[in-house]
């Protein structure tokens, strides 16, 4: 196993724990397709530089990283003097300028704020064509799960709407300094050809949020709080639960809630 040396201490507080395995590191570099043309591309946390030192070797791409670890960043600068280093939090609404092309996202993102994270990738949408990341096993299975699955929930929805999502491979805990307790796991999500949903887009996030509210409860239950008329929640479409139904159906769902909902 090639190993990459670590010269940034991993940090707790940040959820960092950095990759050492240099072939997995390659495979998730590898990963990104350049969907629908992009050049423009970001990493987010790159720590000691390990998926960095294979990005900068691809040719025809303006590449740059996004860290806020400042111990990393100066080794980042040192490593690599002509690479841009933006110093901040990716979740930050000053960032927003790093949005204004189209692009795709990199990282191994930390578990505590990887959902997050694509919160944030949703809101950009436009502009963000393609997400290659690892992240905790059991997250990057939601993101990914088809309806059906205990995995799939509210996020597997929101960025299913947008994305087409694909679990690549599992990443063991020992390639890791420090070790997480569980495995990663690595995905893909392509911007597919949707601009714009068929609905009012704010009511179907809430539709979609009230529906996992209860996730072991039927959808009549569920979507009680939003007092709709008997005569819509007694047909027998709402028995079945929130982790079944598809984009679609939470699209139609919306069209068919919204003279209730909105005034």
């Amino acid at each position: 196993m090639r190993q990459q040396q670590n010269y940034v201490t991993p940090k707790k507080s940040l959820g960092q724990h950095f990759l050492t395995d240099l072939q997995i590191a390659e495979d998730i570099s590898n990963a990104l397709i350049f969907h629908n043309g992009y050049k423009n591309v970001l990493e987010i946390g790159p720590g000691t530089g390990v998926l960095t030192d294979f990005m900068i070797k691809k040719d025809d791409i303006d590449f740059e990283v996004i860290e806020i670890d400042k111990e990393s960043i100066i080794y980042l600068k040192r490593k690599y003097p002509s690479l841009k280093v933006i110093e901040g939090d990716f979740l930050n609404p000053s960032t927003t300028d790093i949005f204004k092309n189209k692009m795709g996202i990199i990282g191994n993102f930390p578990y505590n704020i990887s959902s997050q994270i694509f919160f944030k990738v949703l809101e950009y949408k436009e502009n963000i064509e393609e997400v290659v990341c690892m992240l905790q096993k059991e997250v990057a299975e939601r993101l990914s799960s088809p309806p059906g699955g205990k995995e799939y929930g509210i996020l597997s929805v929101l960025l299913q709407a947008y994305y087409d999502v694909e679990y690549l491979f599992t990443v063991p805990p020992h390639v890791f300094n420090p070790p997480p307790k569980v495995n990663s796991g690595v995905i893909r999500a392509k911007r597919n050809k949707v601009d714009k949903l068929n609905c009012d887009e704010v009511l179907f996030k809430k539709i979609v949020k009230q529906s996992f509210s209860m996730r072991r409860k039927t959808l009549r239950n569920a979507l009680k709080p939003l007092n709709l008329p008997k005569e819509i929640m007694d047909d027998s479409f709402f028995d079945k639960r929130a982790e079944v139904l598809s984009v679609q159906d939470y699209v139609n769902l919306t069209i068919q809630f919204n003279p209730y909902l909105v005034k």
